[in-house]
C-alpha cells in the first residue's frame, strides 16, 4: 500500500459517520485521552494515529481564534482588542477599558433618550487621528452648532441622506473600508446577519469603527463584538449590557450625567428622612412668625 492511498483510506474511514460521533462524544482533552486508550485496544494504530493528528490541528486553529479574539471562554473577562475609554467610569469598568475599536458596536435605543451624548467622548477622541467622522441616515436634522460646542470639528464632519436602506448600506461599506473615516455612525431598523458581517469585514479593513444605531429589538443579539440596550433615567440614562465579546453579562448601568449634564437630570426626590426634617423646620418657621407677630 503506497503513502498516498493509505493516506486516502485514512481519511474515508475518518469521515466514517460512525468514526465522527465517536469523536465528538469525546472532544474535550480527558475524553480524547479516554478515546485514544480504546483504539489502541482494539489494535487500530492507523486510526489512532490519524484522530491524534486531527486533535492536534484542531487545538492549534483553536489557539489562533483565541488569540485573535474570535474565540474566547467566558472565564476571561479581559478584552482581547484595541479598546478607547467611553468618557464614563462606571462604563469603561463594565465593558473592561471602553468601546472596542476597529468593530461593529450595536446601539438599540430610542429617539432623543441622550444616545448622540453617550458617545461624544468617542467621537471627540476618533477625530483626534485627522480622519473623517460619517454620520448616515439620521433621523432628524443635526444642528451644526450643537455639534461644534461638542468640541466636534464640522470640516471633518460628512452627514449622509440615502433615500433607502440599501443605499445606507452600501455607503457603510464604503466608508468603514475606504481608511478615511475614523467612526461610521450608521441608523437603519433592521440589518440582517450577512450584512452585519460584511460590515464587520469593512471596518477591520479600514481600520474604523460602526456604530449601528436602531430601535430596540425583541430578537436575539446579533453577532457583534458589544451589544448595548439604552433607556432614559431621570438621573441619565440606562444600559442594558445585551453582549459583550470576551465577558459575560453585567446587568443594567444607570449614568448619572448630574455632573456632566445637570440640565437634562429631573430633580431628585426626597427621602422619607429629609421631608421629616424639612416639614420640622416649616412647622419651626410657622411657629417663630406667630411668636413674632404677638
Amino acid at each position: 500500500m503506497n503513502g498516498r492511498f493509505r493516506l486516502n483510506w485514512l481519511i474515508l474511514n475518518a469521515l466514517h459517520t460512525q468514526s465522527q460521533r465517536r469523536f465528538q462524544q469525546f472532544v474535550t482533552r480527558q475524553g480524547f485521552q479516554h478515546f485514544q486508550m480504546q483504539i489502541a485496544l482494539s489494535k487500530k494504530p492507523d486510526i489512532l494515529c490519524l484522530y491524534t493528528v486531527y486533535w492536534c490541528v484542531f487545538m492549534s486553529a483553536l489557539s489562533k481564534l483565541t488569540a485573535t479574539g474570535k474565540v474566547w471562554r467566558l472565564s476571561e473577562v479581559q478584552a482581547t482588542t484595541a479598546v478607547v475609554s467611553t468618557g464614563f467610569h462606571e462604563l469603561d469598568q463594565a465593558l473592561a477599558g471602553g468601546w472596542p475599536l476597529h468593530t461593529v458596536v450595536d446601539l438599540q435605543s430610542q429617539l432623543g433618550i441622550g444616545e448622540l451624548r453617550l458617545l461624544l467622548p468617542l467621537l471627540q477622541q476618533q477625530q483626534q487621528q485627522g480622519k473623517l467622522l460619517v454620520f448616515i441616515a439620521p433621523p432628524l436634522k443635526l444642528c451644526g452648532q450643537m455639534l461644534q460646542q461638542a468640541g466636534l470639528q464640522l470640516s471633518q464632519l460628512l452627514i449622509l441622506t440615502p433615500h433607502n436602506a440599501k443605499d445606507a448600506f452600501w455607503a457603510a461599506e464604503i466608508c468603514l473600508k475606504s481608511g478615511c473615516c475614523s467612526a461610521v455612525l450608521h441608523w437603519q431598523a433592521s440589518i440582517s446577519v450577512a450584512q452585519l458581517k460584511r460590515l464587520q469585514l469593512c471596518a477591520e479593513q479600514g481600520q474604523s469603527c460602526h456604530l449601528l444605531l436602531r430601535p430596540p429589538q425583541s430578537q436575539l443579539a446579533l453577532p457583534v463584538a458589544l451589544s448595548l440596550q439604552l433607556s432614559p433615567h431621570p438621573q441619565g440614562i440606562a444600559i442594558d449590557i445585551l453582549k459583550r465579546r470576551g465577558g459575560h453579562h453585567r446587568g443594567r448601568i444607570v449614568l448619572d450625567w448630574q455632573q456632566h449634564y445637570p440640565q437634562l437630570c429631573m430633580p431628585a426626590e426626597p427621602t422619607a428622612a429629609a421631608s421629616k426634617t424639612q416639614a420640622a423646620l416649616s412647622c419651626l418657621n410657622t411657629a417663630q412668625a406667630f411668636s413674632q407677630s404677638a
